[in-house]
């Protein structure tokens, strides 16, 4: 079934809850539905969102709003080490996570309680604690709506790098819609525990199930990051640079210890946290948009009045800092519509 509404009020559907509007919303439950649209009527610009969980709308948007509420998690049991799972870009990404942990399937734990879709989750290749989704996708299913037909890809046909994938890229952005995810699951154990927090809590221990750990990351994020349900966020509102080792040593100078990761490359990608926090932002706000506390990668909406423009002040003045005190220019990972 197809729902059209328009002059729609997108405010509960992103989760910084800017009160905004869309001219169109089109919402759908079947990738056949997508076949049948007459996307040449629509209010341009067309654009697809999943949960609103990675975006911060700057103003009223002028086109339409695409929505999918495909919802399905079939499992393909073959009995074997592996198993393949497909699952409706409409799904609740945890919800999908929480599911394949209760059948003490490995893979997704780490992952637990990032807010989204699953469709979402695949174009923006969502990411925590040691793992990215990209790492048990096999493929994706998607309708074309430049050649209008379904095509799927491989996930070496992606290109998956850190928070981005094809779907992003400013050529093809737009033209596929993700309808469906194929995962490639395990019955394998293999825990990942290298995040320091969760290192620390299976320390001396067997070894955990994925619902134990998918329990112990809810925890660890419960702790440091604001819920968006009582507190309208788009998550880590900035990416995590990455600089060359010599650059890293110059921010480095001045402190007895700088948390970093040096990646394989020699490059080193230094948590945009830390530096925010260092010039001095945790917890600043301006107007009714503030650093969270507990986490200065976040900013939040903190009374649910906070305007666009008061966010984009805030995140200039966090970026014009980091620049100024460390060099590093600071890119964020929400997506400004």
């Amino acid at each position: 079934m197809v729902v059209r509404q328009e002059n729609f009020d997108l405010t509960a559907h992103n989760t910084f809850r800017m009160k905004v509007k869309c001219a169109l919303w089109v919402e759908y439950d079947k990738a056949s539905d997508l076949m049948e649209m007459d996307f040449d009527s629509f209010p341009k610009p067309v654009f697809h969102i999943g949960g609103g969980s990675n975006l911060l709308f700057t103003e009223d948007f002028p086109g339409t709003v695409l929505h999918s509420k495909i919802n399905y998690i079939k499992y393909a049991d073959l009995g074997l080490p592996d198993v393949p799972v497909m699952v409706g870009a409409g799904v609740c990404f945890d919800d999908f996570v929480a599911n394949t942990c209760s059948y003490g399937l490995w893979g997704a734990e780490n992952l637990s309680l990032i807010p989204g879709e699953v469709g979402a989750a695949a174009v923006q290749n969502i990411g925590a604690y040691g793992a990215e989704v990209c790492d048990i996708i096999s493929g994706v299913v998607c309708y074309d709506t430049l050649e209008r037909k379904k095509c799927t890809f491989k996930v070496s046909e992606c290109r998956y790098g850190y928070r981005d994938s094809m779907f992003k890229d400013p050529e093809l952005k737009g033209r596929y819609i993700v309808t469906s995810v194929l995962f490639r699951l395990s019955r394998t154990p293999a825990p990942r525990l290298e995040y320091k927090g969760l290192k620390e809590l299976f320390e001396g221990k067997s070894s955990p199930s994925p619902q134990e750990i998918r329990d112990a990351v809810i925890g660890i994020r419960k702790a440091k990051l604001p819920d968006p349900a009582q507190i309208g966020s788009a998550g880590s509102f900035f990416k995590n640079p990455v600089v060359t080792a010599a650059h890293f040593a110059q921010i480095a100078q001045g402190y007895d210890f700088v948390p970093h990761f040096v990646l394989d490359n020699g490059f080193v990608k230094v948590p945009a946290a830390w530096m925010i926090e260092q010039c001095g932002f945790k917890g600043a706000s301006y107007g009714g948009a503030s650093v969270y506390e507990k986490q200065p990668l976040v900013i939040v909406n903190t009374n649910s009045e906070a305007t666009p423009e008061e966010v984009m002040a805030l995140e200039t003045q966090i970026v014009t800092a980091v620049l100024e005190r460390f060099g590093v220019d600071l890119h964020p990972e929400v997506e400004h519509i």
